[in-house]
């Protein structure tokens, strides 16, 4: 069993991994031993905070073991990424992967003979979907009927963020002026939508500002990400079209101003640039869960690797 997207797992799957991440924040000491003393790697292609301490420490945590791989110190760049997938699953249990590409993730998984991980990649980030159910659960005692919107670049969080909604309940709105490319993933938005639990705001209308105040009015949580992939914020060949983005997002910018008048949650999977897709104020607003909502990616994570290695 992988965690590559969330499509294939069920609804008991993602509420059992929710409820078990929600116990082993409430009681760690009981998990102290619960993988014994089997091995993790985190084989990484792109940077990462939140991700590689969620593997690394929550796996110790567990009475695991981690082992950090950059994709550029190995040989996986030189050789076939089958062959090297086959290699490193005789070496440890189970592997945390971030790659770049979602299709060069999907062939490392085919090859691999243990479970992968997928960290985030182009396309989905399954585990980052996973911690923002947890916290969810967490501040209002329930997944299904909630509702959440997410306003900004439909991107690769967004996505698992309709996948995870569409197993558990949650009704997702997306307004997003711009689709990064890689994320195009019509099969699930079609299968969403179909079962009522993913719409859009059509953001060529004139009216578009009213219909957004409305939305964000019925919505639980208002959600955004940085409009530009971290690999590429500070890349100078990607300059004019960060300028061009940038220009276009900005009335999108969560602000006190656009959540003025909503009780609201707010959430953010971080890094957030302050002054872009979200204003430094309501970063530390008292409607915000956006720490809350970091530091469950440690427990979350550890519910994950509990239940793939619990098939191995």
């Amino acid at each position: 069993m992988h965690l590559i997207t969330l499509s294939p797992w069920s609804k008991t799957d993602i509420l059992e991994t929710v409820e078990d991440s929600l116990n082993m924040k409430r009681h760690p000491e009981k998990y102290r031993h619960a993988v014994g003393g089997k091995n993790l790697c985190l084989l990484f292609q792109k940077t990462s905070t939140r991700t590689r301490c969620a593997g690394e420490i929550g796996i110790t945590q567990l009475g695991g073991h981690a082992h950090y791989l950059d994709w550029r110190t190995t040989n996986f760049a030189l050789a076939d990424l089958g062959d090297e997938m086959r290699v490193l699953s005789a070496y440890v249990d189970i592997i945390l992967a971030r790659f770049l590409k979602h299709d060069e993730l999907v062939a490392a998984a085919t090859a691999a003979t243990v479970p992968i991980i997928n960290g985030c990649c182009d396309k989905y980030h399954p585990t980052q979907a996973l911690g923002d159910l947890m916290t969810i659960q967490e501040h209002f005692g329930k997944l299904e009927g909630i509702k959440l919107c997410f306003i900004g670049v439909h991107n690769n969080v967004c996505n698992s963020l309709i996948a995870a909604g569409m197993k558990v309940g949650i009704e997702v709105t997306v307004v997003a002026p711009e689709v990064n490319p890689a994320a195009v993933d019509k099969e699930l938005w079609d299968a969403a939508a179909q079962k009522g639990c993913y719409k859009t705001l059509d953001t060529d209308t004139a009216d578009v500002g009213d219909a957004l105040q409305e939305i964000i009015a019925e919505s639980d949580v208002v959600y955004t990400d940085t409009w530009v992939d971290m690999e590429f914020f500070t890349d100078p060949a990607f300059a004019e079209e960060r300028e061009r983005r940038l220009k276009k997002m900005i009335p999108y910018q969560l602000n006190s101003e656009l959540l003025k008048r909503h009780d609201c949650k707010i959430m953010h999977c971080l890094p957030a640039h302050h002054g872009y897709e979200i204003a430094g104020e309501l970063v530390n607003d008292e409607r915000s869960i956006i720490f809350d909502q970091s530091e469950n990616r440690l427990h979350s994570m550890k519910a994950i690797l509990l239940k793939l290695l619990a098939q191995v």
